[in-house]
């Protein structure tokens, strides 16, 4: 098998350095790590809205290409996806990774150009509820043209690989997220917030209903603890949802909304400090901000869907509800030296967890894809609609 160096793509995020989420942490996390082992790595970045500062040519090793995209929610990520597709025909690599299924319109056109490539279908983003009928339906049709046109798919949960498996009998390559290690966090800018290690509990998410804040909100306002909630997170498309969390909120001294927060070493030492991480994300895989919890050795209350449970496992808690919620805070708060080893035993389960081990596997598949030794397209694939997938 061939070891020379690789020119790899990766397209359809927001890019680097990774202020987001998710899908950016992981090409930062990949993108670096595949450059110092030797390959050439370009990742197609979106042109921040307001232009404020330099964009260097390079980060951690890997290309840049900054390239604009539409200011609309339903297009931004489509036409910036569009523009990186067109320049990565005229600057071929020898292979290509295009992260979230949303953007299979664009396959074709790679197809045509004979670059190979592989889609990470990310979670069922189908499910979100910030999508109408119409976006709905887009985003099934875009799961199905994703196996349709695809050299090959990247799964980050075992619950999104057996998706596939299920619906499309298709296989895909099992690829998570890696965990940092938090072990050695300080908690010294806690000062900033007022905030002192062990002394709260801690949500970090975006403000979307599939990632639960409410549920959270709702069900800590409606017991007695005694740690205050710090609720990290904003909407950029959603005031109506951001409105009603804070109208749960309201009145309750114990709850601090903090908004965006971008600092990564004050956020970090939010999570590896925090009593409890309340967990609220369903809809995705392999979720990078439980991993960061775990990390931190931070006990974790979570919803309870498939994915959490294959990361937390046994030393998880989970909800459903705010009553659920709320128990499980009062009994956290009521087993401090219980809620301790808990946390304990999830740091030890984020080993399992290594971005140099991921990296290994994206490696490998890219050297796949430009060896053409993957499933290639099934273009006839269709989705079983009889065989129901349940969370």
């Amino acid at each position: 098998m061939s070891t020379d160096p690789l020119s790899i793509a990766m397209i359809g995020t927001r890019g680097v350095p990774a202020r987001y989420g998710g899908f950016e942490t992981a090409v930062e996390e990949i993108g670096s790590r595949l450059a110092a082992r030797g390959h050439q790595v370009r990742v197609y970045c979106r042109r921040p809205a307001q232009q404020d500062t330099f964009d260097p040519p390079t980060y951690l090793g890997m290309e840049r290409v900054v390239l604009p995209a539409m200011r609309r929610r339903s297009l931004e990520t489509l036409s910036h996806t569009a523009l990186s597709v067109a320049h990565l025909v005229a600057h071929r690599t020898d292979a290509a990774i295009v992260f979230n299924a949303a953007n299979a319109p664009l396959l074709p056109v790679l197809r045509a150009a004979r670059i190979p490539v592989a889609t990470h279908v990310d979670g069922l983003e189908w499910r979100r509820a910030k999508w109408g009928a119409v976006g709905k339906r887009y985003y099934r049709e875009m799961e199905t043209a994703s196996v349709r046109l695809s050299d090959a798919l990247i799964a980050d949960a075992q619950g999104i690989a057996d998706y596939y498996a299920t619906q499309y009998d298709v296989g895909s390559r099992l690829l998570t997220y890696g965990a940092p290690d938090l072990s050695a966090t300080g908690s010294d800018r806690l000062e900033e917030l007022g905030l002192k290690s062990g002394g709260y509990h801690l949500v970090v998410a975006r403000f979307e209903p599939e990632n639960h804040v409410d549920v959270i909100v709702e069900g800590y306002v409606a017991n007695d603890a005694q740690l205050p909630l710090v609720v990290v997170g904003s909407a950029p498309y959603s005031a109506e949802y951001t409105q009603r969390i804070q109208d749960l909120a309201d009145g309750d001294p114990r709850v601090r909304l903090l908004g965006g927060v971008w600092d990564q070493e004050l956020l970090d030492q939010l999570y590896a400090n925090a009593f409890t991480y309340l967990h609220g994300h369903s809809v995705g895989g392999t979720n990078p901000s439980l991993l960061r919890a775990i990390g931190g050795g931070t006990a974790t209350i979570a919803y309870d869907v498939p994915f959490n449970r294959e990361v937390l496992r046994e030393a998880g808690r989970y909800f459903r509800t705010p009553v659920d919620l709320a128990e499980q805070v009062l009994t956290a708060e009521a087993n401090p030296e219980d809620t301790e080893s808990r946390g304990a035993d999830l740091a030890r389960r984020s080993k399992d967890y290594d971005w140099d081990v991921v990296v290994d596997g994206y490696e490998q598949l890219a050297r796949d894809l430009a060896a053409r030794n993957t499933p290639g397209p099934r273009p006839f694939a269709r989705r079983r609609r009889r065989r129901a997938f349940r969370l």
